[in-house]
């Protein structure tokens, strides 16, 4: 184990106890992973400070930093019993344990499992939908037969159940989703964040290839400048990029000519 790890096994029960072996199945370095997205879900839920610290927050953020962490690791480990006998993390001196059958831990993992249902009476019906997706992802990325984590594209959109606690608990205190509309102003500042960035990019690749792509940033500062309607703008963009492909297969044709 690391060194956090060792220091953090000298005060905790050893993993050849089941307070100890449960403990590490959890994963307490990643606890956070599930537990934090609840407080930035309640932070921006909720409508002032006496929502933050209540019943349904705390016990939502006890739920994903414990027993959550517990379905969630003790499914992979279930089904990845064969494999992890071969994963060197799971080795006698690596840093996590390893899953070996028993009947004990099983029913742990299906009693935290099963915790989660517990809540369903206290959560608006909106919270009830990513609160299923959680599960869903959770039991699918590793449990037969879909194991999305064999499949890349799905492993990558797995990932995705880490910010449905957020969801859980911004719906909880609101009753509806976060908003994803941004606006005109707030979505034209995004995009020109968006090929700021680009620009700075290509940029450091080539000075010709970031002055190509700067030219969507003027033509975003100048839609802004000029007060010009997006519903207008939004057809001067076959132009742009017409005269942005073209400068960049000149710029091409230059490099192939002179080197």
């Amino acid at each position: 184990m690391t060194d956090v790890a060792g220091r953090l096994s000298s005060l905790t029960p050893s993993e050849r106890t089941l307070p100890g072996y449960l403990f590490w199945l959890s994963r307490p370095r990643f606890w956070l992973y599930l537990a934090g997205p609840v407080i930035v879900g309640v932070v921006y839920g909720a409508a002032g400070p006496g929502d933050v610290v209540q019943l349904i927050t705390v016990a939502l953020f006890a739920y994903f930093l414990l027993p959550a962490n517990l379905f969630l690791y003790g499914i992979n480990d279930i089904f990845d019993a064969d494999i992890d006998a071969l994963n060197p993390k799971k080795a006698e001196d690596g840093r996590e344990v390893q899953y070996t059958g028993s009947r004990a831990v099983a029913a742990v993992v299906a009693s935290a499992t099963l915790l989660g249902a517990a809540f369903v009476p206290f959560l608006p019906r909106t919270a009830l939908l990513p609160f299923a997706g959680f599960y869903l992802l959770g039991v699918a990325y590793s449990a037969p037969p879909l194991r999305f984590k064999t499949t890349p594209f799905l492993d990558s959109l797995s990932n995705g159940l880490y910010v449905l606690p957020a969801l859980v608990a911004y719906a909880t205190l609101t009753g509806s989703f976060p908003p994803t509309l941004l606006g005109e102003r707030r979505t034209l500042a995004y995009c020109g964040a968006c090929w700021l960035a680009a620009a700075g990019l290509m940029t450091w690749l080539h000075p010709f290839l970031g002055g190509v792509f700067a030219v969507y940033l003027l033509f975003v500062a100048g839609i802004v400048a000029g007060s010009v309607a997006v519903s207008r703008a939004y057809w001067w963009f076959p132009a742009v990029n017409t005269l942005a492909g073209m400068v960049l297969t000149l710029g091409g044709i230059w490099g192939l000519i002179h080197g």
